[in-house]
C-alpha cells in the first residue's frame, strides 16, 4: 500500500480526499498538512510514496513548497490540485516546471466525492504519479531550465535532399510529463521547419492556451492553441485545445483544423487517435509521428491506421527518459516504430526527417 501525504488548507477538501483514497486498497493517507510549511515539518521525520498538494495556501503555498522539495532533493513525486481559472492554469504550469508530475482540476464543490468520472481520473493520475520515473522527471526539469529561446536550435545540412520535401507534417502525442517534454523538443526546432506541427497534449479546458503561450515564448517556431477552421502553415505549431478533439480536414487542397465533440476516447479529450486517423486521407507525402511520455495507450490505434495508409516515420520516446512509459511503450509494442529516441534527440530526428525550407 502506497503512503500519501495530503496538503490542503481546506479541512473539507482534506476529508473528501481522504474518503476517496480510503476506497482504494492501493493507497492510504499516512499524513495531512494545512500548508507547505507544516508539510515540510512532517517530511523531516517521514517519507512517502507520493504527495498530493493544493497550490493556494497560507504561510507556504504549493509553488514555494515545490521549490523547497527541489532544494532538499526529496524523492517524493507530487500531484497538484489545480483551480480551473486562467491564473490557475498558469500557476499549474509553473508547478509542473518546478517538478510536479501531473495535476487534476479541483472541483468547486464537495459533491465531487460522488463524481465517478472525477474519481476515476483522480486515481488514474495518482497511479501515474506514484509509479512515475522520478529520475527522468528531474532530468527533464534540469534540461528545460537550460533551454533558451533560439539558443538550442538543432541544425541540418541545407544541401541535404529530403524525400517529399515541402509536403510533410509532424504529429505529436503526449500526456503525463508532456508539458516539460515538449519544452525539450519544440524550442529546439528552427522556424524554417518545412512542415506544420500538430500536438495533442492531454489537458483540460483552459490549460492548453497557457502551455502554447509558454512554448511560443521559448521557441523560434510560432506556437499557438489551434483555432477551429485555422489553415496549417509550415513552421507553425498547433496545440489542440482541451475539451475537444482536434482533427485535420482538407479544404480545396489546403489543410485546416477542425474540432469535434465526440465522447472522450482512451479516457481523454482531446484524444490523439482522432488526430492521427483524420490524417489518413490527407494529401501529405509522409507524416512524422512522435509519441512522448504519457499514461495509457492513446495514439497507438490512430498511428496503426495511419501507417497502413500512408508513409510514416514513427518516433517513440525512450523509456529511460519517459516520466510514464505507457503511450510510447504501447506504440513500440506494435513493431511499427522506426526510432526509439532519448528525449533530447527527438528534435534532431524530426528535423532530419522533415528538413528546412
Amino acid at each position: 500500500m502506497k503512503k500519501l501525504l495530503i496538503i490542503d488548507d481546506s479541512a473539507l477538501t482534506r476529508r473528501v480526499l481522504c474518503d476517496i483514497i480510503a476506497a482504494d486498497k492501493r493507497f492510504e493517507v499516512a499524513a495531512k498538512a494545512n500548508n507547505g510549511l507544516e508539510a515540510l515539518e512532517i517530511l523531516k521525520n517521514n517519507s512517502f510514496d507520493g504527495i498530493v498538494t493544493d497550490i493556494n495556501m497560507p504561510k507556504m503555498n504549493g509553488l514555494q513548497f515545490l521549490k523547497e522539495l527541489k532544494t532538499l532533493k526529496r524523492p517524493e513525486p507530487v500531484m497538484v490540485l489545480s483551480s480551473d481559472t486562467a491564473e490557475g492554469a498558469k500557476v499549474t504550469l509553473d508547478a509542473l516546471e518546478l517538478g510536479a508530475i501531473d495535476f487534476i482540476q479541483k472541483p468547486q464543490s464537495s459533491i465531487y466525492s460522488k463524481d465517478e468520472d472525477f474519481i476515476k481520473r483522480f486515481f488514474d493520475i495518482l497511479e501515474a504519479v506514484v509509479y512515475s520515473n522520478r529520475k527522468a522527471s528531474s532530468t527533464i526539469y534540469r534540461n528545460a531550465l537550460s533551454i533558451k529561446p533560439g539558443g538550442n536550435i538543432v541544425k541540418i545540412d541545407p544541401g541535404r535532399r529530403i524525400e517529399g520535401k515541402g509536403n510533410k507534417l509532424v504529429a505529436i502525442a503526449s500526456s503525463t510529463g508532456g508539458p516539460k517534454a515538449l519544452q525539450a523538443v519544440i524550442p529546439r526546432l528552427p522556424k524554417e521547419l518545412d512542415a506544420p506541427v500538430l500536438i495533442v497534449q492531454h489537458m483540460p479546458v483552459g490549460f492548453t492556451k497557457s502551455l502554447a503561450d509558454r512554448l511560443n515564448a521559448m521557441s523560434e517556431l510560432t506556437v499557438s492553441e489551434a483555432a477551429d477552421g485555422e489553415y496549417l502553415e509550415k513552421g507553425h505549431v498547433y496545440i489542440s485545445k482541451g475539451g475537444a478533439h482536434m482533427k485535420y480536414e482538407d479544404n480545396r487542397g489546403r489543410g485546416r483544423i477542425i474540432y469535434t465533440d465526440e465522447p472522450s476516447r482512451e479516457g481523454v479529450k482531446p484524444c490523439a487517435n482522432y488526430m492521427y486517423e483524420s490524417l489518413v486521407n490527407s494529401p501529405y507525402h509522409s507524416i512524422v509521428c512522435v509519441v512522448l511520455t504519457g499514461m495509457g495507450k492513446d495514439g497507438t490505434e490512430g498511428i496503426k491506421a495511419l501507417a497502413g495508409a500512408k508513409k510514416t516515420h514513427i518516433i517513440a520516446e525512450d523509456a529511460k527518459s519517459c516520466v510514464v512509459n505507457g503511450m510510447p511503450g504501447s506504440i513500440v509494442a506494435t513493431g511499427l516504430v522506426n526510432e526509439v529516441a532519448d528525449l533530447d534527440l527527438i528534435a534532431q530526428s524530426i528535423l532530419t526527417n522533415v528538413g528546412v525550407r
